[in-house]
């Protein structure tokens, strides 16, 4: 009897270490391409981790935030920043557990990010700017402006999913999917099978874009290597996204907004028209505009399409 448990114990350890060993493997070579590290730009040092950030352009502050995803980082800004800084001050951000940015352990919630936002636009940008965002992160920059009416200037959502998304809440099986990724080893593990460079892969071809052909390798990199930046450290923000805790009903402050909304929706995304009327509802003031041929990231499928509808809503300095 007490062979077997030795041996157990041995069989286990040896399984714990080849996962470990697996992990660190993969770590080691998401970031071998050096893709994101090529970009210059600078940390604000926020007091949850360093904030990676870039600011280039002259004229009025417009910030662009990416889709809150440990696979997503300001890269799928990379066609869209050069057309933008001749008509503006441009800035890029990878948020606290994405890309270039800290990854710390914690529970990511959505009051984090309207906390980041705040601190960020007070502390570096230092006026009021324009901010355009992607898919969920548009939860965090209307509560933001919601509870700081002289935030922002006004913002822009491609994608924005349907207002109820947003109204989850923790529960016992969320909080047992965030515990098990929070693991370390095995939550390692398990959040690498997740990023694995085949499943990124296919959310950039089903969801990101809607011509999967236009997908290119440079573009897979990049989404792989930020998922793996900080020894799989984005395994956290999963977690939290999981776990619902990243997730803060928005509906109230939709309603409240006294500055634009702007909804941008690709037809191709699933209940798109419904999505952006369900925006227009809540608030009169919204305006809603559509673009063909483009999935979750427009911005990097179609840039010349989404900077003319951007400049229907934006005031561009000269």
């Amino acid at each position: 009897m007490k062979k077997n448990i030795r041996h157990f114990f041995l069989l286990t350890a040896l399984a714990a270490g080849t996962i470990h060993l697996v992990n660190r493997f993969i770590d080691m070579t998401a970031e071998m391409k050096n893709i994101l590290k090529t970009e210059s730009g600078s940390y604000y040092h926020w007091k949850n981790g360093s904030i990676f950030y870039t600011k280039r352009g002259s004229g009025s502050p417009l910030l662009l935030i990416h889709e809150l995803n440990p696979i997503s980082s300001s890269y799928e800004w990379c066609r869209l920043v050069k057309k933008l800084e001749k008509h503006y001050t441009v800035y890029t951000i990878d948020l606290l557990g994405c890309g270039r940015s800290d990854k710390p352990y914690l529970t990511y919630t959505n009051y984090l990010y309207v906390q980041l936002l705040t601190d960020f636009i007070h502390d570096v940008i230092g006026e009021r700017p324009d901010v355009v965002t992607t898919g969920n992160s548009i939860s965090f920059a209307v509560l933001a402006q919601n509870m700081n009416p002289n935030l922002l200037a006004s913002i822009t959502a491609i994608n924005p999913p349907a207002m109820s998304s947003f109204d989850r809440t923790p529960d016992k099986y969320s909080s047992v999917k965030k515990t098990l990724l929070e693991l370390p080893i095995i939550g390692t593990f398990l959040y690498n099978v997740r990023t694995h460079e085949s499943n990124i892969r296919r959310t950039l071809q089903k969801t990101y874009f809607s011509r999967p052909q236009l997908v290119s390798s440079k573009m897979l990199d990049a989404y792989y290597e930020a998922s793996h930046m900080g020894k799989s450290h984005g395994k956290y923000l999963m977690a939290s996204i999981e776990g619902h805790y990243t997730d803060n009903a928005i509906g109230h402050a939709v309603k409240k907004l006294t500055v634009p909304l702007y909804i941008i929706e690709s037809r191709s995304m699933t209940d798109a028209v419904a999505i952006a009327d369900s925006y227009a509802h809540k608030n009169a003031a919204v305006e809603t505009a559509y673009i063909s041929n483009a999935g979750l990231t427009p911005q990097l499928e179609v840039p010349d399409k989404l900077l003319n509808i951007m400049r229907m809503f934006l005031h561009e300095d000269h």
